[in-house]
């Protein structure tokens, strides 16, 4: 499936944003003065035409046919509140009629609200497909813009731009974000590298590499799996708390379906194997990823099957002592049972590696390396990448508990051995282990 791209939108000449009408008024006034880059791309011979039109409507319009001279201040930055960016300015919300209603100036109160509110405010644009635009205003009297968006889900009284949503929120970890939270990037300084804001809706998977984002983008409001933080300008998107959240955090996962753990009934043999798409496929990954077979998932688990997830079935029916038909790859009743019940042996690893310096244990298997879990290897883990100059993300000392700085460290130490892409994933494999205790 091709990976969807998100496409910065790139307005018309005649675009009303403020931002947009304040450098044509400049290039009227400067009529000699040639048009600077970084305003919004356009064809040059469009924007030629643009500067004489406007030049010319300000000439004819003082009064007399007569040439007027008119002073021209040189073109400056746009005013503070612009977003330089295809979003609209701070405005109040918009009447029925389509008249603003109240003073944009100071920010509303803050009004208390759930996550469950928020994700359930979102959805009602999604289940519209309300058109992106940014001028136009919504029957709920948001503008129909990414920041529009966000401020009708927070259920703001004004609507925002991403100049000033953080006004609102607080900037918190990505080990933090909840369903209902903000990704942020805001970019005044370069308007042709548009800003960009999306509502956090939970993880794709237990990697953390990918997230359900929801947001008002072209040509309506999406929600879609995303990399963390965004499909461009990733590590700029900055996550947010709206500081009117309260509890109710949304129950549903994701991935739709039971999660590992869960006394469930076998969906049968039928929703597995080739040319199967299904949230039981998806669940079938993340219980057999607890179970020690993180190495066969670098990018995670998904709905659709592949040979990935008859190799990691394959093997933790092996590891139970299964031969033959019984270790197939298929998942059968009894194989569900040990999942979803967790009882059984977990996935052996591959490799064991020799202990290292400092009496570090041999590789413990990819199951130990995941968020909250907490193990002896991994202060042996964190000492080594210490030693060996890979501690920059880590801001205590050595511990059991993994967590994003040893991710991160771990990512940094593959990059070194010259890997990349899902060879550097930040998850210790093996060979990973075995290289960082030679």
């Amino acid at each position: 499936m091709p990976m969807p791209v998100f496409r910065e939108y790139v307005p018309a000449g005649d675009c009303a944003c403020r931002g947009c009408v304040q450098r044509r008024r400049t290039l009227a006034r400067a009529r000699a003065i040639p048009l600077r880059d970084g305003g919004h791309r356009a064809a040059r011979g469009a924007r030629r035409a643009l500067v004489l039109a406007t030049a010319a409507g300000v000439v004819l319009g003082a009064g007399g046919g007569a040439a007027v001279a008119v002073s021209a201040p040189p073109p400056g930055p746009v005013a503070l509140d612009d977003p330089g960016s295809p979003q609209g300015a701070r405005t109040p919300l918009h009447g029925p009629k389509g008249g603003p209603v109240g003073n944009p100036g100071a920010p509303a109160a803050v009004k208390r609200i759930d996550r469950t509110t928020i994700i359930n405010r979102a959805k009602l644009w999604l289940d519209a497909k309300v058109p992106y635009s940014m001028s136009e205003y919504w029957t709920d009297g948001y503008r129909q813009d990414c920041s529009g968006f966000v401020s009708m889900a927070w259920n703001l009284g004004t609507n925002e731009w991403t100049g000033s949503l953080d006004k609102f929120a607080t900037k918190i970890a990505k080990e933090d974000l909840l369903p209902g939270d903000m990704l942020l990037f805001h970019n005044p300084a370069d308007p042709n590298n548009g800003s960009h804001v999306v509502i956090f809706g939970g993880w794709v998977d237990d990697t953390r590499t990918s997230y359900i984002a929801y947001e008002q983008t072209r040509p309506t409001t999406r929600k879609l799996a995303t990399p963390y933080g965004y499909w461009a300008n990733a590590t700029k998107y900055l996550p947010y708390r709206f500081n009117g959240v309260t509890g109710g955090i949304l129950p549903e996962s994701p991935v739709p379906g039971p999660k590992p753990g869960d006394s469930t009934v076998f969906p049968g043999t039928a929703k597995f194997g080739p040319g199967a798409t299904n949230d039981h496929v998806a669940q079938l990954g993340r219980m057999l990823i607890e179970r020690g077979a993180y190495r066969f998932y670098p990018k995670g688990a998904g709905r659709t099957w592949t040979e990935a997830d008859r190799l990691a079935t394959q093997a933790f029916q092996s590891a139970q002592g299964w031969t033959g038909a019984d270790a197939d790859g298929i998942p059968g009743a009894q194989t569900w049972r040990l999942l979803v019940e967790h009882q059984g042996k977990d996935i052996p690893p591959t490799v064991d590696a020799a202990p290292g310096p400092g009496g570090a244990e041999a590789y413990p298997g990819a199951s130990v390396f995941r968020p909250g879990v907490s193990h002896a290897a991994v202060t042996a883990l964190r000492r080594q990448l210490l030693k060996k100059g890979f501690g920059k993300y880590y801001t205590s000392g050595p511990g059991p508990r993994w967590g994003e700085a040893d991710r991160r460290s771990v990512e940094a130490f593959q990059r070194a051995q010259g890997w990349r892409g899902a060879s550097a994933n930040g998850y210790p494999d093996p060979e990973t282990w075995r290289r960082l205790f030679a």
